[in-house]
């Protein structure tokens, strides 16, 4: 991997109560391109996701071990603010949800909470913020119309411009195209291509064809473990693995 590591886990194991949902996984996610995780439903992807921003902290009975480093710091400290690692690490979830307010404010929400923008700092932000989801042109006559009266894409795009206005250094996808009809899934697919020039993305999908087309990499996962991580071009074409083939090719899953 020639990137720098932006993510390494080492043995990361997560349990919910005594239900252990991944094991003593380990891989390295780089500093620039995207990265997808695979696999069928209750793998494990989606809880590896959210270690990597600390939304599994609000689930009930949640406990890890392991190691999280993002840019080699442990994330998991006693002494680490998650809300800090959420403003480096957003995340992009599977249904749209913005705010009921308006589509400016939504987008401006991160940065009041700093409460240090003026209005025309918001203003420039917000725009950017919307330019890099590619929404701008469609929103720019309705800023202060509320966020619901957009389409379900324009929605989903809205929430990325949302997680982008803070200038995020990583974003997370859960599947945040499932609910979109094939023409809204094609601007997410090419808006996550985009990102993964300038950001570290990670997405999760259980889409194949999704996958092949937006990913660099590609880790496949079964029953909470890793079974294969390599460039996604080789792991859909060459897997090293048999339970690799069997997924890709639609024997199971």
């Amino acid at each position: 991997m020639n990137e720098p590591a932006r993510f390494s886990l080492a043995g990361l194991t997560c349990r919910y109560g005594g239900s252990v949902a991944v094991r003593d996984v380990s891989l390295e996610i780089p500093a620039r391109g995207v990265t997808a995780f695979i696999g069928p439903s209750g793998c494990g992807k989606s809880t590896i996701l959210r270690c990597l921003n600390r939304m599994n902290d609000v689930v009930p009975g949640f406990s890890l071990s392991g190691e999280v480093l993002l840019d080699g710091e442990d994330i998991y400290t006693p002494t680490t603010d998650p809300v800090a690692v959420r403003r480096r690490v957003g995340m992009v979830f599977q249904r749209s949800n913005p705010f009921p307010s308006s589509v400016f404010d939504n987008v401006a929400y991160g940065l009041r909470l700093d409460n240090r923008h003026s209005r025309v700092e918001l203003e420039l932000k917000v725009e950017a913020a919307l330019q890099a989801a590619g929404l701008w042109e469609e929103v720019k006559e309705r800023l202060e119309t509320t966020a619901s009266t957009l389409s379900g894409g324009q929605q989903q795009r809205l929430c990325i411009a949302r997680a982008l206005a803070v200038d995020p250094e990583v974003l997370l996808f859960d599947e945040p195209a499932s609910a979109l009809d094939p023409i809204s899934t094609e601007r997410i697919e090419e808006l996550v291509l985009e990102l993964g020039r300038k950001l570290t993305v990670v997405i999760v999908t259980h889409n194949l064809q999704q996958a092949s087309r937006v990913a660099d990499r590609t880790a496949f996962f079964l029953l909470g473990r890793l079974v294969e991580y390599a460039p996604t071009v080789e792991l859909f074409s060459r897997p090293r693995q048999e339970q690799t083939e069997a997924y890709v090719s639609g024997r199971f899953g």
